[in-house]
């Protein structure tokens, strides 16, 4: 790692956004959120006001972003880039600007789809003096929940971000964010029952009621979908690149679900649109409404993050922390749990799943895992190459240790480097995605690496959609709600 001298240069200037984008971005925003009451009779008249939201949050985040990085400097929450030999601070945790962008925009929406009730005097029939009886409070309360998980969620992010959480510790936080949600899907009568692939059907039956154990599963969700993110980090704009394919991939699942003005079939099964079939909603409004919800919480995100990520991608002008990926992990957790659709929501996050698997040998202490495996940049002085970082042992590793790296050495996971004299390894690449793409590839620049992460990220995604629509008929009958 290059030297760093004494005193720090200034940060370099911020990048700002063309005032003609903010004044043609904000009036379409305006429309967007004024159409459902203009034109309350269309198919989904709130789903035009989430996106104005969305608009809202990109241009609120990339306008707030560079505004405030200043006040996070001058408050000590800045650091320096270990992939740069530039010295200068940058300010970090900037996440919580993006977080609280988004939460306060899903407060905002609160009202937006009951409007129709609470403009209709017809509907306003008092129980007692007290209550609507035709209100749908399970609805807003599954909203209220989420939004409260969301504000846990950054809170313990923000908090690890300034007292620097070890991640034994870290690991369980956001079990204490998903209790809203899990105690909202139990009063709405969650079901606990998994349907039994058609293999082993004549094991286990049609389906299995796990019971307390779902809630575990649930609880465990949250955690993976929020540190899973986290664990793949450190390289400029590789969180929020992240964060929002993942967004992106849930904003298109949802809209298969929903009642466009179209109606298009693909394949035998997938449909698209269709007023009254609702798509793969199959004519279930339940099943539409929970798609709309999570609609209504991946355009702001997508966002909040586009917003960030102009700011945060090479050279980064800002860095997410750890709240960045609290708040997008848990609301992907929120969408997978009230929305129903964890499996398909697990198979968006098939690079962080690989990633996490590559990662437990060093996150449980079988291998030694240093405080940043981010990789290393080039110690020739003009170059801006990056190369695998690597994670010395001062002892021979373990028998366990010497055979998982040598199965991973055989399929180019790592490379490993041998003492001549005992033949004992005596170092090893780290073992994360980035480093796995340096090893397969060669040294490459740093916009380079969050480039091929993303498109790995997109593929997995592809893939993802293949699995849920194109395989899954393999070993799921039915419509496969």
């Amino acid at each position: 790692m290059a030297q760093i001298s004494a005193k720090p240069r200034p940060p370099p200037p911020q990048r700002n956004v063309p005032f003609a984008v903010v004044s043609f971005l904000l009036p379409c925003s305006a429309a967007l959120i004024a159409a459902p009451f203009l034109y309350p009779s269309s198919t989904l008249p709130f789903l035009s006001a989430s996106l104005g939201f969305a608009l809202l949050a990109f241009l609120l985040t990339v306008t707030l972003v560079p505004a405030l990085g200043g006040t996070f400097l001058l408050a000590d929450l800045k650091g320096r880039d270990l992939l740069k030999r530039a010295t200068h601070y940058i300010p970090e945790s900037i996440g919580l600007i993006a977080a609280s962008v988004y939460i306060a925009l899903l407060i905002l929406f609160i009202p937006v789809p009951f409007s129709n009730l609470l403009q209709n005097d017809e509907k306003k029939k008092l129980v007692e003096g007290l209550a609507r009886s035709d209100f749908p409070h399970q609805q807003l309360s599954v909203y209220l929940a989420a939004i409260l998980s969301l504000l846990i969620a950054t809170l313990l992010g923000f908090l690890d971000d300034v007292f620097d959480i070890r991640w034994r510790h870290k690991l369980p936080i956001p079990i204490i964010a998903s209790v809203p949600l899990l105690m909202v899907y139990f009063a709405e009568g969650g079901n606990t029952h998994v349907i039994v692939p058609k293999p082993l059907r004549f094991v286990l039956g049609n389906a299995v009621d796990l019971g307390v154990l779902y809630y575990v599963y649930m609880s465990l969700l949250s955690t993976f979908c929020t540190n899973s993110i986290n664990i793949l980090a450190g390289i400029n704009g590789l969180e929020a690149t992240q964060a929002l394919i993942i967004a992106v991939s849930v904003a298109l699942n949802d809209s298969l679900y929903l009642p466009w003005w179209f109606n298009l079939t693909v394949g035998e099964s997938t449909h698209v649109g269709g007023v009254y079939a609702a798509g793969m909603s199959h004519g279930s409004r339940e099943l539409m409404e929970r798609h709309l919800l999570s609609l209504y919480f991946m355009l702001p995100l997508i966002g909040v993050c586009s917003g960030f990520l102009f700011h945060n991608w090479y050279p980064a002008r800002v860095f997410p922390g750890d709240t960045l990926c609290y708040f997008t992990g848990m609301a992907f957790a929120v969408v997978g749990i009230l929305g129903h659709f964890s499996k398909t929501l697990l198979l968006f996050f098939i690079p962080q799943i690989f990633n996490f698997l590559l990662s437990c040998p060093q996150i449980f202490g079988i291998i030694p895992c240093p405080r940043h495996r981010v990789p290393r940049l080039d110690e020739k002085p003009n170059s801006t190459l990056l190369y695998p970082s690597r994670v010395p042992f001062v002892t021979p590793p373990s028998k366990l240790a010497t055979i998982i790296l040598k199965v991973f050495s055989t399929f180019r996971l790592t490379d490993l480097c041998y003492d001549d004299e005992t033949g004992s390894i005596k170092s090893a690449t780290n073992l994360t995605l980035p480093n796995v793409i340096l090893v397969m590839a060669g040294p490459m620049r740093e916009p380079h690496i969050t480039t091929a992460v993303a498109v790995i990220q997109i593929a997995g995604s592809c893939l993802a959609f293949t699995i849920r629509y194109g395989l899954s008929g393999l070993f799921y009958d039915g419509d496969r709600r």
